[in-house]
């Protein structure tokens, strides 16, 4: 997928004392596609404060050794982003720089065969944030981001995904985001297969929908799709892919609406 302009960008445009230098419109977010169709561990508020401050880093370079950067997000930006209330956002940014240290990002690389031995699926789990600092007086949070994780962040030259920052204003679910995320991946072929174990975990579905594709496709699927459609301009059509009774992956055909209708 090709990068996305991100225009003129120093490393002191995301230091923690400097304002961003352009408003959220104009603004990417971007992430390593292993990131992406990770497990976020994120709340609705939660995922818009990263997104807010994964749009602040410079995805094209890389960090001077040593540097991790903190990114600073402010109850305007918040409430600009969410569309809500001054107090609504300070409420968000408070509880997030409470809850931030401890979220988690679940990343599994799939089973596979090495000659004749299986390898099962491995797990990793990394944090977001090594710190997070909330200042009520002016209501703004600094998230000190996780050294791992900043090669998922900077400096990403292929396997990446990258979306408008003002694409997810209006959701209202982090399953529609997490699609979005997904979906975008493949935005250049229009056409997106995940298996039901990749996708289950990415949206990180409870044991119950697990157990039955229908609460899958009732609670997650087409919710996402319904509202990916009606407030991002998506069209969507997706199918689940069986081995016999057993749904074993989905696949997805997607466009955008070509007039990059906003609601």
């Amino acid at each position: 997928m090709a990068r996305k302009p991100t225009g003129k960008q120093a490393l002191e445009s995301y230091d923690a004392t400097s304002p961003a230098e352009r408003p959220q419109g104009d603004r990417w977010v971007t992430m390593s596609n292993a990131l992406a169709r990770a497990a976020h561990g994120l709340s609705l508020a939660e995922k818009r404060i990263v997104a807010i401050g994964v749009s602040r880093l410079d995805s094209t370079k890389p960090l001077p050794f040593g540097t991790v950067p903190i990114s600073r997000i402010s109850a305007a930006e918040y409430a600009e982003l969410a569309g809500c209330e001054p107090q609504t956002a300070y409420e968000a940014l408070k509880e997030a720089a409470r809850t931030f240290f401890e979220r988690k990002i679940t990343f599994y690389e799939p089973a596979y065969r090495r000659g004749t031995k299986s390898l099962r699926q491995t797990m990793t789990q990394m944090r977001w944030v090594g710190s997070a600092k909330y200042h009520g007086g002016e209501g703004w949070v600094e998230l000190g981001w996780f050294p791992q994780l900043l090669p998922h962040l900077v400096d990403l030259k292929k396997q990446f995904t990258s979306y408008q920052l003002r694409q997810a204003s209006a959701l209202r679910s982090v399953y529609s985001w997490k699609l979005l995320e997904l979906l975008t991946r493949f935005e250049s072929t229009g056409r997106a297969e995940y298996t039901i174990e990749d996708f289950a975990t990415a949206m990180e579905a409870t044991e119950k929908q697990r157990a039955n594709f229908n609460n899958i496709k009732r609670r997650i699927i087409e919710p996402a799709v319904k509202e990916l459609t009606e407030k991002d301009g998506w069209l969507i059509d997706w199918q689940p892919v069986k081995a016999g009774r057993r749904v074993k992956a989905l696949r997805f055909q997607f466009k955008r609406d070509p007039q990059g209708r906003l609601l």
